[in-house]
């Protein structure tokens, strides 16, 4: 079986790749992979591994030697399932590799913002603590999380990690039922108490149809004004033109933002062009702690050892 790995780069240089090559006859890698060079590459390829190059129906119709694709996320809109199946070609993803790399950064976020700790060292720095007349430097001051009401939207492993999280900082959780439901599921709230009541909106569900601008101006103007938005699910569940009208209007207190709609984003994006000082945006590296990045090729490597014994593991073609 060769493989082919067609976006690397997507990963960090010091991630080991020992355990899929224990599973492969050979493996191809590629920094990047533009879409006019995937067929080229993958022409001879038994099994493809992609984090984010996207394999058309008309990419796949010239890749008849492809058995299995193996997508490096959780996310498999970059992959026509539909195609691939007609074609018998497997597909699989991974999940849960990321639950503690999520929700340590969520609350990363969170306590800078809450604690204002680059706040309160840029004090010392400045030699303000220096210059006071009482023993502490108050500055921008801190609150604490305790007591604070956290609304997930979403309930993967991810969303659940940072529930663990919140309920040992001593935070309310709330997790949102889906917009306009029926119903409500057990521990669910209804979608619009949970943004009403939100300090902090932290969301985590996948990019649907029904996801897709999500976080608009309708739900923007029903959070609380000092409400906090945290978002690294995908940058399509936000509205960015919206978000930004909010900020700046002080509709919401703050945004933090791992994901845009657009990655790469171009320079001339609308939010860094016009990005305001409560608006705090990362480059989509939530997910990438050095063991989560680690654990996630070691399940593809599993991945592709129980495709090799027959075994459904993670498929999403079925």
């Amino acid at each position: 079986m060769h493989a082919v790995f067609l976006d690397q780069q997507t990963f960090s240089a010091n991630i080991e790749l020992a355990e899929i090559k224990k599973h492969v006859h050979a493996l191809t890698c590629y920094p990047l992979t533009q879409a006019n060079e995937v067929i080229e590459r993958a022409l001879d390829a038994d099994i493809i591994i992609t984090n984010k190059v996207i394999l058309s129906e008309e990419v796949l119709s010239q890749l008849p030697q492809l058995k299995l694709i193996c997508i490096a996320a959780t996310g498999i809109n970059n992959v026509d399932i539909a195609a691939a199946k007609k074609r018998n070609i497997a597909v699989t993803n991974v999940s849960g590799y990321a639950k503690n790399s999520v929700a340590q950064y969520v609350f990363a976020q969170m306590l800078e913002y809450f604690s204002q700790v680059n706040h309160h060292n840029s004090n010392v720095e400045q030699g303000l603590w220096q210059q006071s007349p009482s023993f502490c430097f108050h500055g921008n001051g801190s609150v604490e999380l305790a007591g604070k009401t956290i609304g997930l939207v979403g309930y993967g492993n991810l969303a659940k990690s940072v529930e663990r999280l919140a309920l040992a900082f001593d935070m309310k959780v709330l997790i949102a039922e889906r917009p306009n439901a029926s119903s409500k599921r057990s521990k669910r709230v209804a979608f619009d108490e949970v943004i009403k009541q939100a300090d902090v909106l932290s969301l985590h569900c996948p990019q649907t149809p029904d996801t897709e601008n999500l976080i608009n101006t309708d739900v923007l103007q029903k959070m609380k004004p000092s409400a906090m938005l945290i978002n690294t699910a995908r940058g399509a569940i936000v509205n960015e033109q919206d978000l930004l009208t909010a900020l700046n209007n002080n509709e919401i207190a703050f945004a933090a933002l791992d994901v845009l709609n657009q990655e790469p984003p171009s320079p001339n994006h609308l939010l860094l062009t016009n990005q305001p000082k409560n608006l705090k945006i990362t480059a989509h590296i939530a997910w990438a702690s050095i063991e989560a990045q680690q654990r996630l090729i070691n399940l593809l490597a599993k991945n592709i050892s129980d495709f090799n014994a027959d075994k459904l593991t993670n498929r999403v073609d079925v």
